[in-house]
């Protein structure tokens, strides 16, 4: 949420489309990864973590913000693309202030990576949920180690389902994004068995789904261009959200939508109980789509 704010944001600046009534409030700058092909969210920015004396001044700020404007916010959102990798006091500090500053404060809700939780221990993990930060939002893109590592995202399927494992167990609530085509017309099969296997096992609260795409400027668009990756065709990125939705095994209800920007059409449910009616759509609209056609490019991302 951007407003006319005491705030001076590092720009650009991301949340999660869930996130959209949430006040954001940058912990760190950047990715601490930032090489993954396909993103170029970070890639004008240099990692760095922020000082709490910024951040613990920023809140403070808001605070008498919202007091003049007569606003109660109960919701924050800690940027920039994996904050969970923040020293674990910087972190405390931060939600600290926060529920001093805001007591009707309901969740803060966080990006993290397969490291981040990794190297969160489950006591620190545990503080955190305490003070309220309780729902995390991790980018798997996909299951297929294969996949992983063309994309360098840094991290194995081991990795994604232990770290997600701790976080559940830890108390969160975690959001969990695949990514059609990711693994391009090549290693589609691949990503559609892994992904399952790796959802199935994680069962996280939410799952949801976005379309790659060759964004101008990164190492993906280049692969792309030079046809060493052969992206997939709307129908094909239909058959593969179908695939992955018709394997999914979970162990709790999970939460679904496919209804990011980059998505070609809106679509949600709970899993399993609405699974058939999700893949008989998926159905129609594979038998709808011609062939040959690729997904628009959406104006924004």
């Amino acid at each position: 949420m951007l407003f006319n704010s005491p705030i001076q944001y590092n720009t650009p600046i991301f949340r999660p489309p869930s996130e959209a009534q949430s006040i954001l409030i940058q912990v760190t700058i950047g990715c601490s990864n930032n090489m993954c092909t396909y993103c170029d969210m970070y890639r004008s920015k240099k990692y760095r973590v922020r000082e709490i004396s910024e951040i613990k001044d920023e809140i403070l700020n808001l605070k008498n913000y919202f007091e003049q404007a007569g606003i109660t916010p109960r919701r924050f959102f800690l940027c920039d693309g994996d904050a969970l990798g923040a020293p674990f006091n910087i972190l405390k500090e931060t939600l600290l202030q926060l529920n001093a500053s805001f007591p009707g404060l309901e969740r803060v809700g966080i990006y993290a990576t397969a490291q981040n939780m990794l190297d969160r221990s489950p006591e620190e993990l545990k503080t955190l949920v305490q003070l309220k930060c309780s729902i995390a939002y991790l980018g798997l893109e996909s299951g297929a180690d294969e996949v992983l590592h063309r994309i360098v995202k840094r991290n194995t399927q081991a990795d994604m389902i232990e770290g997600s494992l701790k976080l559940i167990q830890s108390g969160f609530k975690l959001s969990v994004i695949a990514m059609l085509g990711i693994g391009g017309r090549e290693l589609s099969g691949k990503h559609v068995k892994e992904t399952i296997n790796v959802i199935s096992k994680i069962s996280p609260h939410y799952f949801s789904f976005l379309t790659t795409m060759a964004i101008e400027g990164t190492p993906y668009f280049r692969q792309v261009t030079k046809g060493t990756i052969q992206e997939l065709t709307a129908k094909e990125m239909f058959v593969e959200m179908r695939d992955i939705l018709n394997g999914i095994k979970p162990n709790r209800d999970i939460i679904f939508r496919a209804n990011h920007v980059s998505n070609q059409y809106p679509l949600g449910g709970i899993l399993p109980q609405d699974q058939e009616r999700l893949i008989n759509t998926l159905d129609q609209w594979i038998e709808q789509t011609p062939e040959g056609v690729y997904p628009p490019k959406p104006s924004t991302m």
